[in-house]
């Protein structure tokens, strides 16, 4: 005999509550593992395709292991120097970019910017502010995030995690299936398959999106030859994952440095323009019906706060289980409600009578 509702819940309280003490506690500690963990989840698909053309399984994940690690060091040695001393770059440009936005108001508007005037007095605030704050808090990230990513988890632990878990996935997956509760392992099997589907489609897919504009912007910004072009590409394809903010946030800020940079240029301006334009156009015909569909089930408003929540009350490990555990939480609710529409609670007793 089943046991009682009541009981089930109180268990399943308390494995919750154990999951997010744990959470808590151990924080950097599991850091490594959770991004080994979603590394492997990320590539399973590959490693699965890769069977189904006569790959064992352990080749496919040899294979994939060594072109990420080769794809990896290049972007080591390549990219994230360029970027990191384009984003310093950037903070230290900010006080000229408006003292040049000063100088061409009051070319035009020359009452408008006089010693005493507020908005003279506001934007050099704001430059002074950027310049102290900005910086200070781009050395603070590096710092923070050197002293948790650092050269060990990096180069060993977190590869041998994704290794090992990509190689074990489908028997892990067996052994947990394995493990279900009789009377619930078919729900439980339909809402993890529901989970996995919403993580899939966001994850694999908004990520894959965010990779390909964030590249486009980037390689495109800098043929263009704008001065920022790597970091402020990066920045927009980051953010593609919150509808329309990654091309008009990365549009915006990419338009502005071309409007001090290429003042009087209007066709580098209108390329910068057009680089934009393009991409959200590929992204809302192309890649996002393509690579994520048309219902993910995870609204960005509710990702944004569960990152927002997770990240304050658990760090960086936390901002990384915020989006699995918005899912889970998502597709559970959703089940309630289902649940909750086909009740008598719902539907009320008038409709109980008329089918008898």
């Amino acid at each position: 005999m089943a046991l009682p509702v009541r009981d089930q819940l109180k268990y399943w309280g308390i494995a919750a509550a154990v999951f997010l003490v744990m959470l808590w506690w151990l924080g950097d500690v599991i850091l490594p593992f959770v991004l080994g963990g979603a590394v492997a989840y990320f590539l399973d698909p590959v490693a699965d395709r890769l069977e189904r053309a006569g790959f064992s399984r352990a080749a496919a994940t040899a294979t994939i292991t060594l072109v990420g690690i080769l794809v990896f060091v290049l972007l080591a040695l390549l990219v994230i120097p360029t970027l990191i001393n384009q984003a310093v770059q950037l903070f230290d440009t900010i006080p000229k970019v408006v003292q040049d936005f000063q100088a061409f108001l009051t070319a035009r508007f020359p009452d408008l910017l006089n010693e005493d005037s507020t908005l003279r007095q506001s934007l050099t605030a704001v430059a002074e502010t950027i310049q102290s704050k900005g910086g200070q808090l781009l050395e603070t990230a590096l710092t923070s995030v050197g002293s948790l990513l650092n050269v060990i988890m990096l180069f060993v632990i977190v590869p041998v995690v994704a290794f090992y878990l990509l190689y074990d996935w489908d028997r892990m997956v067996g052994e947990v299936d394995s493990l279900l509760p009789r009377d619930h392992a078919p729900t439980i099997r339909k809402l993890a398959s529901d989970i996995d589907k919403t993580l899939a489609s966001f994850i694999r897919g908004m990520g894959t999106v965010c990779l390909i504009l964030g590249t486009y912007y980037a390689v495109a910004l800098m043929l263009v030859g704008l001065q920022f072009g790597l970091v402020v590409g990066a920045f927009a394809g980051l953010i593609t994952f919150i509808p329309y903010v990654g091309a008009l946030v990365g549009g915006a800020l990419a338009i502005g440095l071309a409007l001090f940079q290429f003042w009087g240029d209007w066709v580098s301006i209108g390329l910068v323009a057009g680089i934009f334009v393009i991409g959200q156009v590929i992204e809302g015909n192309v890649l996002t019906p393509k690579l994520v569909g048309d219902s993910v089930g995870l609204h960005p408003v509710w990702l944004i706060f569960a990152l927002s929540v997770f990240g304050s009350l658990f760090g960086f490990v936390g901002m990384l289980v915020a989006v699995p555990v918005a899912a889970a939480i998502g597709v559970l609710m959703r089940f309630i409600i289902s649940r909750y529409r086909d009740s008598r609670l719902y539907r009320g007793l008038d409709e109980d009578a008329g089918r008898g």
